[in-house]
C-alpha cells in the first residue's frame, strides 16, 4: 500500500510509505527555507517527483480547521481528537485517479508518530506524551491501539515555557500575540546557567500567572514593565537562574501527575515539540517511572505527516508501525557549480578530513539524504575538532548565534561511555550525559552536559569512518557536530547555498560525498597547506 501524507501547519512536511516503509519525508524548512514553514509548492513538486505512481491514499493531518467545508466532513479534521470515530475517508481525484483522502487529527498524528517509529511493538500497552505549543497530556496506547486520554496536565506548555525568554529579550514586542518558537531552544541554553535552586515571592507570582492564565499573553501581566526581568537581557545572571527554575517547575508539574496516575513498568513514548528538550527526555529516562523513554528525531511537528500516514495505514490494515531511517529526505542537488577559482577541489578520504579537522579546520559536510527533523545528524553538519572552546565561540559566530547556545558532540558509539558516561546507543541527540573529562570544552555545556549522538558503522557509515581517522590521531573518537544551515533556515541542500554560506560565514570549505572544496582565501587553510597538510 503506498501512502502520501502531508502536514498542512508549520513544519510542514510531505511523507510517503509504501508497505510500511519510509520512503521520504520532504519537510518545508530544508533546502534554506525559512524554519517553520507551511508545505508550499516547491515542496509538493518534490514530492510528487518521487512518485513512481499515483499512492493509494491520500492523507491530510490536521491542523487548526481553516479549510472546512460549509456541507459534509471537512478537508481535514482539526487539531484535537483521539477517538478512531474522529477520522475521516472521503473520496477524491489524484491525477485523474479515484483515491480514498483520509484525515485524522494534529493530536492523533503526534501520538502515531511516536509509537509507529518506537521500538515498542504493536500489541503491548505504552505510555504516550504529548507536549508542544498547545497540547500538555498523558495517554495510554493498549494492545489494540485504543488510545485514551488519562489527563490533560497543562494547557499550552509549550508556549508557556518559551514566554519568559520574550520577557527579558528587549528585542521582543511584548504586545505579541505568540512567543518567538525558536526562544524555546535559547530558553533551554540558559537554564542550564541556574545556579539558584529557590524562587522569589515575585518569581513565584510570574510563574504562577504564566502557568494558570488561560492562554499566554505577557502584556496581560499587570506588574509587566515594573518587573524585575522586563527587558533586562539575557545575559543576566538573575534572570539565568529563574529560567532554570521555570523550566523545572513545569516538568515538576508533568512528573508529579506522572507519579500519581501512572503505573511504575510501561514504557513512554515522548512527542510534540517539547521532546526537543534534551534536558526534560533525560530527567523523564531518570524518573524510574517508565521501562524505557523513546522520543523520534521528529518530535516536534516535522513528524505529524509521517504520524498522519501511520494513522491511515493503523486503519486499513490495523498495522500501527513502520520501517524507518533517520536519512529519508532528499539528495544534495549540485546541479549549479561553485563561483570558479574559489576553491581547490579534489577527493578526500576520511584520513584527510580527519587531518585537516585535527588541524582547526572548520568544514560542511554533506552525505547522502538529509537527516529528517531538526537536529543534524552528520548529513548537513559542520564537523570542528572538539577540544578548545574557542571552536564553540567561532562556530557560534559562524552560525550568528548567541554565544551562550551549546555545540552537540557527535561520538564514536564504543567511546560514549569513557567520554560521556552513555553506554547505549543515542542516534538522535535527544538526551543529555554527563561529560567525563575537561578535554572536550568545545562541545561541554555550561554545566558539564553534552547533547550527545552516537555513531556506529551501521547507523552512518562515512562519518563513523571519518571519527575512526579522527580518533587515529587525537585519540578521540569525537567531533562537532552543528547544523549546516542560514540563520532562522532549515539544512542547506543545494551547492549553490552552500557556496555562499561557506563564504559568507567563513568555514574554510566543505566536503560533499568525499570531494572535498577548500576555500583559498581561508587564513586556516592556507596554513594548513603551508605546513604541508595531507
Amino acid at each position: 500500500m503506498d501512502i502520501l501524507s502531508y502536514n498542512p501547519g508549520h513544519d510542514g512536511a510531505v511523507a510517503h510509505l509504501r508497505d510500511g516503509r519510509l520512503l521520504f519525508s520532504v519537510e518545508a524548512e530544508k533546502d534554506s527555507n525559512w524554519r517553520y514553514s507551511p508545505i508550499a509548492g516547491r515542496d509538493l513538486l518534490d514530492a510528487f517527483g518521487r512518485l513512481e505512481e499515483v499512492p493509494d491514499v491520500v492523507c491530510t493531518g490536521g491542523w487548526w480547521p481553516r479549510e472546512a467545508r460549509l456541507t459534509g466532513s471537512p478537508f481535514h479534521v482539526g487539531y484535537r481528537g483521539i477517538a478512531k470515530d474522529t477520522i475521516t475517508v472521503d473520496r477524491g481525484a489524484f491525477f485523474g485517479k479515484s483515491v480514498p483522502f483520509f484525515s485524522s487529527s494534529h493530536e492523533r498524528s503526534h501520538l502515531l508518530c511516536g509509537f509507529g517509529m518506537s521500538p515498542f511493538p504493536q500489541g503491548s500497552s505504552c505510555y504516550a506524551l504529548v507536549w508542544e505549543g498547545a497540547i500538555g497530556a498523558f495517554y495510554e496506547i493498549d494492545p489494540d491501539m485504543n488510545i485514551t486520554r488519562i489527563g490533560d496536565v497543562m494547557n499550552e506548555p509549550g508556549n508557556r515555557y518559551m514566554s519568559i525568554y520574550g520577557l527579558a529579550d528587549p528585542t521582543f514586542p511584548k504586545n505579541a500575540p505568540f512567543s518567538r518558537w525558536s526562544d524555546a531552544g535559547k530558553l533551554m541554553a540558559l537554564a542550564s546557567f541556574a545556579r539558584r535552586s529557590t524562587p522569589t515571592a515575585e518569581e513565584e507570582e510570574l510563574m504562577a500567572f504564566l502557568l494558570s492564565s488561560q492562554h499566554v499573553r505577557l502584556d496581560l501581566y499587570d506588574r509587566l514593565e515594573s518587573s524585575v526581568y522586563y527587558n533586562v537581557g539575557t545575559d543576566d545572571t538573575e534572570f539565568r537562574n529563574f529560567a532554570g527554575i521555570f523550566s523545572d517547575r513545569i516538568f515538576e508539574t508533568f512528573h508529579r501527575f506522572a507519579k500519581a496516575n501512572l503505573r511504575k513498568g510501561l514504557p513512554l513514548v515522548i512527542a510534540g515539540g517539547c521532546g526537543l528538550n534534551c534536558d526534560w527526555n533525560t530527567k523523564w529516562r531518570e524518573t524510574g517511572i517508565f521501562s524505557d523513554v523513546f522520543v523520534p528525531p521528529v518530535a516536534n511537528d516535522s513528524g505529524s505527516a509521517i504520524g498522519t500516514a501511520i494513522d491511515a495505514q493503523l486503519h486499513l490494515t490495523g498495522d500501527a508501525k513502520i520501517e524507518w531511517d533517520v536519512y529519508s529526505g532528499l539528495p544534495f542537488r549540485t546541479d549549479a557549480p561553485v563561483v570558479p577559482g574559489r576553491y581547490d577541489v579534489r577527493d578526500a578520504n576520511s584520513e584527510e578530513v580527519a587531518d585537516m579537522l585535527s588541524q582547526g579546520l572548520i568544514l560542511g559536510w554533506v552525505s547522502g539524504r538529509y537527516e529528517i527533523g531538526p537536529r543534524a545528524l552528520g548529513n548537513r553538519s559542520i564537523l570542528a575538532a572538539p577540544f578548545d572552546d574557542s571552536t564553540r565561540v567561532r562556530l557560534n559566530e559562524i552560525k550568528q548565534r548567541e554565544q551562550f547556545r551549546p555545540i552537540a558532540p557527535v561520538c564514536l558509539e564504543a567511546d560514549a561511555a569513557r567520554w560521556f558516561g552513555c553506554d547505549h546507543e543515542s542516534p538522535f541527540m535527544m538526551f543529555t550525559y554527563q561529560a567525563n573529562t575537561d578535554a572536550l570544552a568545545a562541545v561541554t555545556h555550561v554545566n558539564g552536559t553534552a547533547r550527545l549522538q552516537t555513531v556506529s558503522q551501521h547507523t552512518n557509515a562515512r562519518l563513523y569512518d571519518l571519527l575512526i581517522a579522527f580518533k587515529a590521531r587525537t585519540g578521540y573518537g569525537v567531533l562537532c557536530n552543528t547544523s549546516l544551515n542560514f540563520s532562522g533556515k532549515g539544512f542547506i541542500n543545494n551547492l549553490t547555498d552552500l557556496d555562499t554560506y561557506t563564504v559568507e560565514r567563513e568555514l574554510d570549505g566543505f566536503v560533499v560525498e568525499g570531494r572535498a572544496y577548500l576555500l583559498r582565501s581561508s587564513e586556516r587553510y592556507r596554513a594548513y597547506r603551508k605546513d604541508g597538510g595531507e
